[in-house]
């Protein structure tokens, strides 16, 4: 059944309930859409870029999130002060918390989002599958309830086949996730991922599930609207992660058939449709070695790569969002939605990579962003601004286009090395190293990249092997300018350079 679709007053006044490069990010659509906007901040972010750029600004709190960006009172009495209609949440804080919608919707107040009833039901893993095999989605082959009694989770282990998945049933970013070679394993890792999944989501809920070797990660963009149309927006292969999280993202997949991309499509949007889904969501796949697909979850939200998908729909999904919960009509069906391009993100984090990617804080002593044809950086920071402890570390979204892969991998190379942050560690060079690696240029790799290729090693040799480059190419040009008067102070700059653009990663 689609939802009210009672026409209301336009959206005129919008509050964002977030920080940093979403929160600047959705203010600038909704400025071209006319459209004031409000900023929350906590008492670290009382400088920051969202705040200065908003039309108003509220103090919610000190600088911990359970004190002001996840205390949905004070965003929505922050509403009633500044008049504003409607909340857009972003992603991560309180962008899936079903509580928060409904009261939400309880104060009168729009939510640019899915419905409370949707949040609730996506995520959970075990209703989500509910929902998803009504319309005969593709399912790991597991169990479809929780499973408390080790005893019969160990028979139905035994009958599913190990290796298998143990995963907590409110879960994600990896937690309550536990893999067990063998029956020998079972009990011990069956108590950690309890264990961990009570401790992370208060509900230590877990079953079961085959455990896929070497999955891709495939999500498939869906929007809908309160008058029951659904469309998809392709793919995003989201594979290479580091602790189970997203870190380089691109549009389209480089191993989709238009045949699977078809079947895929018109399951996320039956997924969808499984709960009156209204907004942007993603519903998210593991797709096997036979290229066969799997539904594995759906994000009640928008997404931090969503930008590939702009970049290859022509879509600007955050002005979608805002018409719709303004109750508008999807202006286009899926007749009219095509791929042009390919698009790839690399997510910027204040991570050492050298260092099991482990946040790293501190100020930008150095800031300067690329730019040129086919580069997008979405970002919340500048230069001499401090990376706070608080939050989550990612600096910047840089996403590149080009009329290929190969032409969207090359600018994406040429835009780390145009990316000058000195001051902390940071994703780049790691991006430079994915980029340049046989099995990404090849597409032949899974959501085990970084095990198989990447160790503190990895970018210290070939650091080496761009150093020893550098010194032939000085010689040769020392050789080949004989008449120049190139002194070895000249020599010595070059090799300066070098070692400060190594730094910048």
């Amino acid at each position: 059944m689609p939802q009210s679709s009672k026409p209301q007053p336009p959206i005129t006044k919008l509050l964002v309930a977030n920080r940093g490069e979403i929160a600047l990010r959705i203010m600038r659509s909704a400025k071209e859409m006319g459209i004031e906007t409000v900023a929350v901040y906590s008492e670290a972010d009382r400088a920051a870029l969202h705040v200065r750029y908003a039309d108003e600004a509220i103090c919610i709190g000190p600088a911990p999130s359970n004190q002001s960006y996840l205390v949905g009172e004070k965003i929505i009495d922050a509403c009633r002060q500044t008049g504003a209609q409607a909340i857009h949440p972003g992603y991560g804080f309180l962008s899936e918390n079903a509580a928060f919608a409904r009261a939400v919707r309880s104060a009168g107040l729009i939510l640019v989002g899915p419905t409370p009833e949707a949040m609730e039901i996506m995520g959970n893993k075990l209703s989500a599958k509910a929902a998803a095999l009504t319309y005969q989605i593709p399912m790991v082959p597991g169990t479809e309830e929780a499973i408390t009694d080790i005893q019969e989770a160990k028979q139905r282990a035994i009958e599913v086949g190990f290796p298998i998945l143990i995963k907590a049933a409110a879960g994600g970013g990896g937690k309550g996730m536990r893999i067990v070679e063998g029956v020998a394993d079972f009990e011990e890792q069956m108590h950690l991922a309890v264990s961990e999944a009570t401790s992370a989501f208060g509900d230590g809920s877990v079953f079961i599930e085959r455990y896929v070797t070497s999955p891709r990660h495939i999500e498939i963009q869906v929007l809908g609207d309160t008058h029951g149309n659904i469309v998809h927006l392709f793919e995003r292969e989201c594979s290479v992660q580091r602790r189970h999280q997203k870190v380089v993202e691109e549009a389209p997949s480089s191993v989709l058939t238009p045949a699977i991309r078809e079947k895929m499509g018109k399951c996320a949007v039956d997924v969808a449709r499984s709960v009156n889904y209204v907004g942007a969501g993603t519903v998210e796949f593991i797709l096997d070695e036979n290229l066969d697909f799997f539904f594995l979850e759906m994000n009640t939200r928008l997404q931090v790569e969503h930008p590939v998908t702009e970049l290859i729909t022509g879509l600007d999904l955050v002005k979608e969002q805002l018409k719709i919960a303004g109750g508008e009509v999807l202006g286009f069906g899926q007749g009219d939605l095509n791929i042009h391009g390919h698009a790839i993100e690399l997510r910027v984090y204040a991570e050492d990579p050298l260092n099991n990617f482990l946040p790293d804080i501190g100020t930008l002593q150095t800031y300067q962003t690329p730019k040129g044809n086919g580069v997008r950086v979405d970002d919340g920071f500048e230069q001499g601004m401090e990376i706070p402890i608080y939050y989550d570390p990612m600096i910047a979204k840089l996403i590149t286009y080009g009329k290929d892969r190969e032409e969207a991998i090359a600018r994406m190379i040429r835009a780390i090395d145009e990316y000058d942050i000195t001051g902390i560690q940071t994703t780049l060079g790691f991006g430079k190293f994915v980029m340049q690696h046989p099995a990404f240029t090849s597409g032949n790799f899974d959501t085990h990249f970084v095990g198989k290729y990447f160790n503190a090693q990895s970018l210290d040799e070939t650091d080496g092997e761009e150093a020893m480059l550098a010194a032939l190419m000085a010689v040769e040009l020392l050789k080949n300018e004989k008449k120049t008067a190139l002194s070895p102070l000249a020599l010595q700059q070059g090799q300066s350079d070098w070692i400060k653009n190594r730094r910048r990663y």
